[in-house]
């Protein structure tokens, strides 16, 4: 009876789709890094966030699925794409610039304080002992990780606030993302949450950046390839799914692995650091997750 009430409140198959969310997540941080390295903010976001909007609402179309948004949603679904996509990727771009992979990666996940914190308020979650205990420790691990690099980042203070805005943005929309019922299949408010949350980010490129760089490398093609179907389209529907599948703050935490394994892949991939600060804090991190996402009535 406990172990069957423990998988309905966590299911499995949304644990699974989390899993793969957050791996494909934390190596998009350094394959961002390489990418901004020749294209500006602007237009790289402008690229990406629109074709995996289009790419999702295709998908929802081929199989059948309604593309209708109800009318009462519609301003709602104005504004969780305002700040679940247009604050998230222009913020979050222009910070990856400054920053290194890892650092930038570990300031946007401080995403689950503020989505934890506006989800008691705002939707009258209940911020239990045991969610409260994994806050903790992911957070702790996540304050080891930035205590290795406080001086660095004290020297780029404009890539740290860019970072904390995505951050603060992200928590807003996951928690507007909870307070409405949307009534719709969740690829197509994904797709549409992209489409409608890139049309100021195409504005801005235009506006700012005017053209596309000519004489781009092919890897470079490829990685912006790899960033619109698995980081953009896949995760964006993963993780909306995710969303309504658990509570907000349990959805919040479990995004702490992200910024963990964003570490891991800047340092193999781009050489930054990774020593036993970030094991310690990685300890830290599974500890709260497991804590999160553990049926608490069961040990199998």
């Amino acid at each position: 009876m406990g172990t069957s009430s423990a998988v309905q409140r966590l299911p499995r198959a949304g644990l699974i789709l989390l899993a793969f969310v957050t791996l494909m997540w934390g190596v998009n941080w350094p394959v961002m890094k390489v990418i901004l390295g020749v294209m500006p903010p602007w237009t790289f976001r402008a690229v990406v966030v629109p074709a995996s909007g289009v790419i999702l609402l295709g998908l929802a179309a081929a199989l059948g699925l309604s593309l209708r948004v109800p009318a009462r949603v519609a301003l709602p679904l104005a504004f969780a794409s305002l700040f679940n996509v247009t604050g998230w990727h222009v913020f979050s771009a222009f910070g990856i610039t400054i920053l290194p992979s890892g650092e930038a990666a570990l300031i946007a996940f401080t995403m689950p304080v503020w989505a934890s914190i506006l989800s008691v308020f705002v939707l009258g979650e209940a911020m239990r002992l045991r969610y409260a205990g994994a806050l903790v420790l992911g957070l702790s691990g996540v304050a080891v990780l930035l205590g290795t690099n406080f001086r660095a980042m004290g020297a780029e203070p404009l890539g740290a606030l860019y970072m904390l805005g995505a951050a603060v943005s992200w928590a807003i929309g996951v928690v507007l993302l909870k307070r409405v019922r949307w009534d719709m299949p969740t690829i197509s408010l994904a797709g549409w949450q992209l489409v409608l949350g890139s049309l100021p980010i195409l504005v801005g490129a235009f506006a700012l950046e005017s053209r596309l760089p000519t004489g781009l490398p092919a890897e470079i093609w490829l990685w912006i390839g790899f960033v619109v179907l698995g980081p953009m389209a896949f995760c964006s529907w993963g993780f909306f799914r995710v969303v309504h599948l658990f509570p907000a703050t349990v959805s919040a935490i479990g995004t702490l692995m992200i910024p963990v394994i964003g570490v891991i892949s800047g340092a193999i991939a781009l050489g930054e650091p990774l020593g036993v600060r970030q094991v310690a804090a990685m300890l830290l991190v599974c500890g709260g997750l497991g804590l999160a996402l553990l049926p608490s009535r069961s040990r199998t």
